[in-house]
């Protein structure tokens, strides 16, 4: 709330802006598993990833809405456990078993079966595409509201932030402004590529009985997480030297200009705050790490 999280590979900083102007700052380093060996394993690493991810956000998004307020409702322990399991079950709910409800539903109306083979591809396609359609309208609805419009300027100076850095500019607002509200590694894009891997993905699992496919939507979701995680590292490392994923990654940049909006000069401040406060606990960190 009114403000950034930057995530690095060792500490996390927040930076919130006060309803006084003033810039309020909080940082803590990472849990130890970010620095196991779990987190080299690939498919391993997205699922821990994103898990922790859901943590931390819950955690940070009510210290800043305590932070701009000035109340302390900190959701910690159990009760942070259940928010984000919560959570989790409206957003499988919504974008994975909604889908494949519908789509098992009409399968019979529409008679995928005479199409033999092909009809269970084009069950999954539609299945995909209600999942496609369902995202999209909800992020539009949401991003007419007056604050989640705030959040997503914010989203826009974090973008902004990072894409500065990468090329070497001088992070200053007027610097930072220059730059592209789009970002590879966004959120957005994975939630984009999680809905297409899922169609391909749950295509090869062939016709099913509705409640068994609503079974494989729960229980492979880890699964298809975990490639959808490892693609977007993929594609992020490759975009500068490959043509072909440049034009694979476009549809993932275009959706997110449903969830960023062009920052003003003091939301860039709050950004390049938080983003200089977490570069500063990763160069401490590097120079007190073990040889």
């Amino acid at each position: 709330m009114e403000g950034v999280m930057m995530r690095g590979k060792q500490n996390v900083a927040m930076a919130v802006r006060a309803p006084n102007g003033e810039i309020l700052t909080y940082q803590e380093q990472l849990p130890a598993m970010y620095r196991s060996k779990w987190m080299n394993m690939p498919f391993v690493r997205g699922v821990l990833s994103l898990w922790d991810s859901m943590n931390l956000g819950m955690r940070l998004l009510t210290m800043s809405s305590n932070m701009v307020s000035g109340k302390d409702e900190q959701i910690q322990g159990k009760d942070l456990a259940l928010a984000i399991v919560f959570s989790l079950l409206v957003g499988i709910g919504i974008f994975f078993l909604l889908p494949a409800l519908l789509t098992g539903l009409l399968e019979g109306p529409i008679g995928f079966e005479r199409f033999g083979a092909l009809g269970n591809w084009i069950s999954n396609l539609m299945e995909g595409l209600l999942r496609l359609a369902i995202l999209i309208l909800y992020l539009v609805v949401i991003g007419r509201v007056p604050e989640i419009k705030r959040v997503f300027s914010y989203h826009g100076a974090e973008h902004k932030t990072i894409n500065a850095f990468e090329a070497g500019a001088e992070l200053t607002p007027e610097n930072v402004s220059k730059f592209t509200l789009v970002h590879p590694r966004c959120g957005t894009s994975f939630m984009l590529t999680l809905v297409l891997i899922s169609v391909l993905f749950f295509s090869l699992l062939g016709p099913l009985p509705l409640l068994t496919r609503l079974l494989t939507r729960i229980l492979l979701l880890p699964v298809v997480s975990g490639i959808a995680y490892e693609y977007i590292r993929f594609a992020a490392r490759h975009m500068d030297d490959s043509a072909l994923v440049r034009a694979l990654i476009k549809p993932n940049l275009a959706l997110q200009k449903l969830t960023t909006r062009e920052p003003s000069s003091d939301m860039l401040e709050v950004s390049i705050k938080a983003f200089q406060l977490m570069f500063e606990g990763e160069q401490k960190g590097s120079e007190s790490a073990p040889a």
